[in-house]
């Protein structure tokens, strides 16, 4: 039994769920993966019973015996950060890091159109929908990416935002899979990576697994 366990939600459609288990994956330790199935009545009152806030992702750290629990994706990712910081999931230089706290709490707040409109479906391809207001989240995750690209990105001698694969890269990996879904035009900057992140091998295994796993129960009335 590995000293973490990591509690998500469905593959195919918890984008919360996939930021959690990148930072873990990126941290490099050994973790227990746990699936539950939230649309199912047993697995709703399961995660009740973990989760304060009954959603995924939920971490349990349970080394030296103790068991501290932390919920909500960010949080998850900026205890793995500091648990761990030879894993250097935010940059080194500061304005970078300031740069990239910045953008990955927007993206933890913000885009609601996209949420709401352009819901992860991982394996599905579906056409983009008509909506300005979607187009502005869209135009806006354009320019975050060029920006961090063109300032630190290239000069970081890596394909993701800053270089090497960060916090950031973790909460915007679902967007790269929205933009693939919905087939949404990118320049060439957004578009590179957009495929660099496709091409990650964690998230590769993401996808893999979950063309494995059973399909999600419909969502309920």
């Amino acid at each position: 039994m590995a000293d973490f366990t990591l509690y998500i939600g469905y593959r195919q459609t918890s984008s919360w769920s996939l930021r959690g288990w990148l930072a873990m994956r990126k941290v490099g330790v050994p973790f227990d993966e746990v699936m539950i199935r939230y649309r199912r009545p047993d697995g709703k009152a399961r995660l009740t019973k973990i989760s304060p806030t009954s959603q995924v992702p939920v971490l349990i750290d349970g080394r030296d015996g103790s068991e501290i629990k932390v919920w909500e994706s960010l949080a998850v990712c900026e205890y793995l950060a500091e648990a761990f910081p030879g894993a250097r999931l935010w940059p080194e230089d500061r304005e970078a890091r300031a740069f990239a706290r910045s953008i990955s709490a927007e993206m933890h707040s913000g885009f609601r159109a996209l949420r709401e409109l352009m819901p992860m479906a991982l394996l599905e391809r579906l056409p983009k929908p008509e909506s300005k207001a979607v187009d502005a989240d869209v135009a806006r995750i354009g320019e975050i990416w060029r920006t961090c690209r063109e300032r630190w990105g290239a000069a970081g001698g890596g394909p993701c935002l800053f270089g090497r694969f960060t916090i950031a890269d973790v909460m915007y990996a679902p967007v790269v899979s929205r933009f693939h879904t919905y087939g949404v035009s990118l320049d060439p900057v957004a578009e590179s990576y957009k495929a660099a992140i496709l091409s990650d091998p964690d998230v590769t295994a993401w996808f893999e697994q979950a063309r494995r796993d059973p399909e999600p129960e419909p969502l309920p009335n």
